[in-house]
């Protein structure tokens, strides 16, 4: 089965912090994504999000630094390992600079899941942190 890598950066309104612990506090991820999360910020962990439709296991955690998990969803092909993905956080004159590398995406489904980024994390994450300004 051949896959594809998706590439993303976004700057997000928000500390590098503030976006890593969006991402693995089950109830932080629930009230951005406005869908049931799971799971706990540790190394080895397994987590869902998006009421079980993506599943994964925290594989490397530096708080506000680096997240790596295994990551894949319901419509995986089960013929293809879980893809590996990474976060970096870095400090941004507007917030944080948050680059995402997924690799092993299955062809089929990468332009789906590279447009489902934007709509499903990166303007979820920004209007959550936009509105704790207010």
């Amino acid at each position: 089965m051949k896959t594809r890598s998706i590439r993303q950066s976004r700057v997000i309104p928000a500390t590098p912090e503030q976006v890593y612990e969006a991402l693995v506090n089950a109830r932080k991820h629930s009230a951005f994504t406005g869908a049931k999360a799971t799971g706990t910020a540790r190394t080895g962990a397994r987590f869902t999000a998006w009421d079980g439709y993506i599943s994964g296991k925290h594989l490397e955690l530096e708080k506000g630094v680096r997240l790596v998990q295994e990551w894949s969803t319901t419509e995986w092909p089960a013929d293809v390992p879980p893809s590996r993905l990474e976060f970096s956080f870095a400090p941004h004159p507007k917030g944080a600079k948050v680059t995402m590398v997924q690799t092993g995406v299955p062809l089929e489904q990468a332009d789906r899941y590279t447009q489902g980024w934007i709509d499903h994390y990166w303007v979820p994450l920004t209007e959550y942190f936009e509105a704790k300004k207010r």
